[in-house]
C-alpha cells in the first residue's frame, strides 16, 4: 500500500520531540502503526459530526471513548476497520450528549465490548438495559478515580458531573506524556479543574466543540497544552477567540474537519503526529 506522503516530517520544539506527517487518507486501505512494548497510539477520528478517540496499545487491545455522531456509524465501522480494530476492550462514555443507546448495543455486539464506562447517572441507566449486554461490565467513574487501562497506562478521573455541559473529565499518562480529554463546561468545573495539577499537559482535547464560552482564557493558560485538538460538529462552529487563546500559548491546533483523522504515537519520551485529511471544504 503506498501512501501519499503530503508533507516531511517536522520537529517540534517542545519538551517532548513531537513530528508531524500528513498523508491523504483517502489512498489508505489499512493502518499498521507497528506498536512496541512501551508504545501507544491515540486516534482523534474524523467523522463529520461528533467526538470518538481510539486508543491502542501495544497488547493488542483498543479502548473508545464516545462513539461519534447519532449518524456516523458507518463512518466510524470504516475508520476502525482502517486501524484494524475487530475487538474493543473498553467503551467510555463521557457524557450523555454522547450517549445514543441503539448505537451504543450495536458497538457492544460488534466489536466483543467488555467493560462500559460512563458517569454514576449514566451507568446505573445502562444497568437496567443490561439485558441487552449482559456479558458486559459497567463501571462508574468518580472524581478521583484512577484506573490502569494498558500496561503503562493510566486514567485519573479530575472531574465527574451530571449538570448541563458536563461530564467525565480525565487524564490519561504515559510515562512523561499526559493527555487531557475534557467534556464539561462551565464555571464551576473550571473552578474545580484550577485546583488540580494540569501544567504538565501534552495533548489537551478542548470540550464542547470549542463554543463561545465553553473555555476560558485562564484555563486555557492554566494548561498551556502542546497540542490541542477540536471536533468537529454540525450543528456548532468554534469561537474564534477560544482558538487565539489556544495558539497564543503555542499550542499546536488540529482541528478534525480541516486535518481529519488525527494519530499521535507515543513512545516513552517522544510522540510523533500523523494526519488523514479527507476532502472536505477546509476553513481556518
Amino acid at each position: 500500500m503506498k501512501w501519499l506522503l503530503l508533507m516531511a516530517a517536522i520537529f517540534f520544539q517542545f519538551s517532548s520531540i513531537a513530528s508531524a506527517s500528513s498523508f491523504e487518507y483517502g489512498n489508505v486501505e489499512s493502518i499498521d502503526l507497528n506498536l512496541n512494548d512501551h508504545e501507544i497510539a491515540v486516534t482523534f477520528l474524523g467523522l463529520g459530526d461528533g467526538e470518538a478517540t481510539l486508543i491502542q496499545g501495544s497488547n493488542g487491545e483498543n479502548i473508545l471513548v464516545n462513539m461519534g455522531g447519532e449518524e456516523t456509524g458507518e463512518d466510524l465501522s470504516e475508520i476502525l476497520k482502517t486501524y484494524g480494530v475487530k475487538e474493543v476492550s473498553t467503551l467510555i462514555i463521557t457524557n450523555r450528549q454522547n450517549l445514543f443507546v441503539d448505537q451504543l448495543t450495536q458497538i457492544i455486539s460488534k466489536y466483543n465490548v467488555k467493560k462500559l464506562i460512563s458517569t454514576p447517572e449514566i451507568t446505573n441507566e445502562l444497568k437496567n438495559k443490561k439485558e441487552s449486554f449482559p456479558e458486559v461490565e459497567v463501571i462508574s467513574w468518580n472524581e478521583g478515580t484512577t484506573q490502569d487501562l494498558f500496561p503503562d497506562l493510566s486514567a485519573e478521573v479530575l472531574f465527574a458531573g451530571n449538570g448541563e455541559n458536563e461530564g467525565i473529565d480525565f487524564t490519561l499518562k504515559f510515562f512523561k506524556h499526559r493527555i487531557f480529554l475534557m467534556t464539561s463546561s462551565s464555571d464551576y468545573v473550571e473552578e474545580n479543574l484550577l485546583k488540580k495539577t494540569l501544567d504538565d499537559v501534552t495533548i489537551f482535547k478542548v470540550p464542547n466543540w470549542a463554543i463561545e464560552d465553553s473555555l476560558s482564557e485562564k484555563l486555557i493558560q492554566y494548561v498551556n497544552p502542546q497540542i490541542s485538538i477540536l471536533f468537529e460538529s454540525e450543528q456548532h462552529q468554534p469561537d474564534p477567540d477560544i482558538i487565539y487563546d489556544l495558539q497564543d500559548t503555542w499550542s499546536e491546533v488540529f482541528f478534525t474537519k480541516k486535518h481529519g483523522t488525527i494519530t499521535i504515537k507515543f513512545t516513552e519520551n517522544n510522540y510523533e503526529v500523523f494526519t488523514f485529511p479527507v476532502e472536505k471544504e477546509d476553513y481556518s
